[in-house]
């Protein structure tokens, strides 16, 4: 194999693979990138056996062929070259190294045989569908802030991701909860996605995949089988293995008899808890939100820091209420909320409110309260 390609396309390219492995590996080849190049182009593969990346980039291919090198030497070499430089990659057949040269700069890289380096891609998908990609980064970056980091309850570890019914529509929509909070993101339901199973993607697969949405320009080809999940657009797919488990019915936490309902400008409440909240300590980070009267009253205490208050002039109906929340929590899921005005529809100080956008039947997002 020998190849001539651009510094900037190659260092993009291994910016999203090389992510896929990991820095420890007891099997040397999954240490490695592979690289296959034919025609104009060279294709870059890395997988951790659970999740596989593929890229294809231009390049001026003198002789084809294929080889494996270790990803974050590579990445780190490439990195560390002057930008605007053209790099020569050169792989003799049967071979146990690769030279690269740039400028004056030479390096050898061991590699390992092409032949040894895992396939994960194949096998037939039974569901297909299309999604444009700001729908899908809307799915993820919505609700991918309250996936579980509890390994004991792992079918929590990923976002859920399955057709439902929202007052008659059909939606794909997409769940994330910790037991703490809980996010539900929807969309049109795209032709296709009528009889797919729920899947649920693991932690890792969300944050690769959206790493990949960021060049995405053409929509999105989704296919889903029983275990697996690909994604493909442009010049790259992901393919990944799916958390063997089922997801629990959140629908019975998502509260539907709150009676007490406060409207507040968004960036407001966001400034106001993140201010209140400096003075919170590490362990607690408890906010209490006190309404009467048309107004919201945010306040902390701490035996370390002293105390903060703070207070917004809001729209509310019902009876005079405090309650807490982490504000850690609290933030993440205002963030989340992209209009002007956020609603929570409150119950008491021991029940979870359930926040959305007022106007937007799209999103809504639970979140337990705490005792402060």
């Amino acid at each position: 194999m020998k190849l001539t390609i651009e510094r900037a396309t190659l260092l993009r390219s291994l910016a999203h693979v090389q992510s896929v492995v990991e820095r420890r590996n007891t099997i040397p080849i999954l240490s490695n990138v592979k690289l296959e190049a034919h025609g104009d182009r060279l294709r870059l593969t890395a997988t951790d056996m659970d999740l596989e990346v593929v890229e294809h980039v231009a390049a001026k291919v003198s002789a084809p062929g294929g080889t494996t090198v270790p990803a974050h030497t590579l990445y780190d070499v490439v990195r560390k070259l002057p930008e605007g430089a053209e790099i020569l990659l050169d792989s003799i057949a049967d071979a146990d190294r690769i030279d690269i040269r740039c400028g004056r700069s030479r390096f050898t890289l061991p590699a390992l045989p092409v032949e040894d380096f895992p396939v994960m891609s194949g096998g037939e998908m039974a569901h297909e569908f299309r999604l444009p990609p700001g729908s899908l980064r809307n799915l993820i970056d919505r609700t991918r802030f309250a996936i579980s980091t509890e390994e004991t309850r792992y079918y929590l570890n990923g976002i859920y991701l399955h057709h439902a019914d929202h007052d008659g529509v059909p939606v794909l929509r997409a769940v994330a909860t910790d037991g703490h909070r809980l996010a539900s993101v929807e969309v049109p339901l795209p032709e296709g996605a009528a009889d797919m199973p729920g899947i649920i993607l693991p932690r890792k697969t969300v944050t690769e995949m959206r790493k990949l949405l960021d060049t995405a320009i053409s929509d999105v080809l989704v296919a889903v089988s029983a275990n697996k999940v690909r994604i493909s657009f442009d010049d790259a797919a992901l393919t990944s293995k799916l958390i063997d488990g089922t997801y629990p019915d959140y629908q019975r936490v998502i509260p539907v008899g709150n009676d007490k309902r406060l409207d507040v400008d968004c960036r407001a409440l966001v400034g106001a808890v993140d201010r209140v909240a400096a003075i919170c300590s590490e362990t607690s980070r408890a906010v209490k939100l006190s309404v009467a009267n048309g107004t919201l009253v945010l306040s902390a205490n701490s035996p370390e820091h002293g105390s903060a208050s703070e207070e917004l002039e809001v729209q509310y109906q019902g009876d005079p209420l405090e309650i807490g929340f982490n504000s850690r929590y609290l933030l993440d899921i205002t963030q989340q909320i992209e209009g002007g005005s956020a609603r929570l529809d409150m119950a008491d100080a021991g029940s979870p409110t359930l926040l959305r956008e007022v106007g937007d039947a799209s999103a809504l997002f639970v979140l337990m309260p705490m005792r402060v």
